[in-house]
């Protein structure tokens, strides 16, 4: 099966195709024929973090050189053999988007139907004006070549990702041992979600979640990116203050005097809840009193707030993986590509559960994970309904 996936959650335009095989009785193997990925960081620097209808108008600008790039690293582009008669309406469609519009009509007048069985598209959660562009998208799409589409959770195409291993230009599945615990960290996500074994399992993969924790303010992504606002740090921060505390432990450096030392949000709370705004209020606090940091205490206090995030991701983990009896625990989310996370969950868990986590160039959005995802609801023949497919910016894993 080939999917054109479409991730258009946030600040990324992704595009990607995948030719997908295996079905329960024999083993799941992928390979990426296409894929393209443009990123607004460059554009949303200068306001310190991701406007969306800013971000939607560079989905807009965006997707059609994207469909583009990817199809011609997978030698789909062919000349048009014959005309979609459906231009009517796919400008109604794509009524809210007319230079989107016009860029696909071009595109569709000049190339053919590549091979494609079915388009994949993230529905959610995000931005809304952002996802709707993908989703109008894909609907557009859907009509011009007459395939289905697949509805993907962006979540649970960080799941899927980091149960992929690549093997050379393909990839497989990990062995998952249930319970699987997610451990979903972003720049919108902190999240911890359960899956259990269940008949319903497509090659071992979950597709059934039950939410157990969650953020009540703000996610980590989020305190790391207004964190770093707060010390002046370049956007996106996240990078920035990982880089920092990392050369303070290289040089076994931490954080002095005790007024720079962080709180641990709900370490100890008896739920699987987080809470990151107060620790952000705490740094703005230390800001406020020290006016000025010499680099020696700028890598100090970055080791220190990165500790105190980590700390407190670390231990609501733990301690769901032992009330759970969980066996795997999957990390995705942008976050998940921070070394420190990575590192510290790795040294906890390993008498204790699988880690699972995506390669680091997969790790913050991309379409190959919706692919991916979209394979496995394809196999089940859950497609969407053009008429009903709608942006859900509040979505959660079920």
């Amino acid at each position: 099966m080939r999917i054109l996936s479409i991730e258009t959650s946030c600040d990324e335009t992704a595009v990607s195709l995948i030719e997908a095989t295996g079905a329960d009785t024999t083993p799941f193997e992928a390979r990426v024929l296409g894929n393209a990925l443009y990123s607004q960081i460059a554009v949303h620097a200068e306001y310190g973090g991701v406007y969306p209808n800013l971000a939607k108008r560079e989905h807009i600008h965006n997707l059609v050189p994207m469909l583009t790039q990817c199809l011609t690293q997978a030698d789909e582009l062919t000349e048009n053999a014959e005309l979609p008669h459906a231009f009517e309406y796919i400008q109604k469609i794509l009524d809210r988007e007319p230079e989107l519009f016009e860029q696909l009509k071009v595109f569709l007048e000049t190339y053919g139907k590549p091979r494609v069985d079915c388009i994949a598209v993230t529905y959610g959660p995000g931005l809304e004006p952002a996802l709707w562009v993908g989703i109008n998208f894909a609907k557009a799409l859907s009509l011009a070549w007459n395939i289905p589409i697949v509805a993907v959770n962006h979540m649970e195409g960080h799941i899927i990702i980091s149960a992929l291993e690549q093997h050379d230009e393909t990839y497989s599945l990990k062995p998952i041992s249930y319970p699987l615990l997610a451990l979903l960290i972003s720049g919108g996500h902190t999240e911890l979600v359960l899956a259990e074994p269940s008949e319903n399992n497509t090659h071992g993969v979950p597709l059934h979640y039950r939410l157990v924790g969650q953020t009540r303010d703000d996610a980590v992504g989020e305190a790391f990116d207004k964190v770093a606002r707060l010390l002046k740090l370049p956007y996106p921060g996240g990078p920035e203050i990982s880089r920092l505390a990392e050369i303070a432990r290289a040089n076994k450096l931490e954080a002095t005097p005790m007024s720079m030392i962080l709180p641990r949000p709900m370490i100890h709370d008896n739920s699987y809840d987080f809470s990151f705004s107060g620790l952000k209020t705490a740094v703005r606090r230390v800001v406020e009193s020290k006016e000025t940091f010499t680099d020696v205490e700028l890598q100090q206090f970055a080791r220190e707030f990165e500790d105190a995030a980590a700390d407190v991701l670390i231990a609501k983990t733990i301690k769901a993986v032992e009330e759970f009896g969980v066996q795997t625990v999957v990390v995705g989310g942008g976050v998940s590509a921070n070394i420190h996370i990575r590192r510290q969950l790795s040294e906890t868990l390993k008498n204790t559960a699988e880690l699972l986590v995506p390669q680091p160039e997969l790790a913050t959005d991309n379409a190959i994970m919706i692919g991916m995802a979209g394979y496995f609801h394809a196999l089940k023949k859950e497609f969407a309904d053009p008429n009903t497919l709608r942006a859900e910016g509040n979505l959660k894993l079920t």
